[in-house]
């Protein structure tokens, strides 16, 4: 894995015309703590070493963190844009195919891919509302089961 790029948190701007992948790498990169970096042959960006954004190889789709109903909200309002992602799906991942989808929604998602995937400090001062749930743990699991 090699660093191809850092983020300093300071605003990307790109050129009229670039494609939707420049569009994106310029969103992700502009997000605090971001870094891009070359894995599994195309371009991945991570915040804190999580990774919430990959470019496809051909520059044709982009895969994002997405939540699990967040997933199936999308997978429903337009199956020709977005699909459960290959390998990370199960856990809320989309597969978004950049020729036909709109660009500032996804510009959007990949801000929210990057909120779910951001240290807690930061995702303090980034007004995600509510966060994540807690997932009671196994000890909490097996009480249960032994209480009912």
């Amino acid at each position: 894995m090699t660093e191809v790029g850092t983020s300093t948190g300071v605003g990307a701007s790109i050129g009229v015309g670039a494609s939707i992948g420049d569009r994106l790498r310029a969103v992700a990169l502009g997000l605090t703590g971001v870094e891009e970096r070359e894995t599994w042959h195309k371009p991945t960006f991570r915040v804190g070493g999580k990774l919430f954004l990959t470019l496809g190889p051909d520059g044709s789709t982009a895969t994002m963190k997405a939540t699990v109903d967040d997933q199936a909200e999308l997978v429903a309002s337009d199956p020709a844009v977005f699909s459960v992602a290959a390998y990370l799906g199960r856990y809320g991942w989309i597969t978004v195919s950049l020729d036909r989808c709109d660009p500032d929604e996804v510009e959007a998602l990949v801000v929210d891919a990057w909120r779910q995937a951001a240290p807690r400090p930061v995702g303090d001062r980034r007004g995600r509302s509510g966060g994540r749930k807690r997932q009671p743990g196994a000890s909490e699991r097996v009480g249960a089961s032994v209480a009912r």
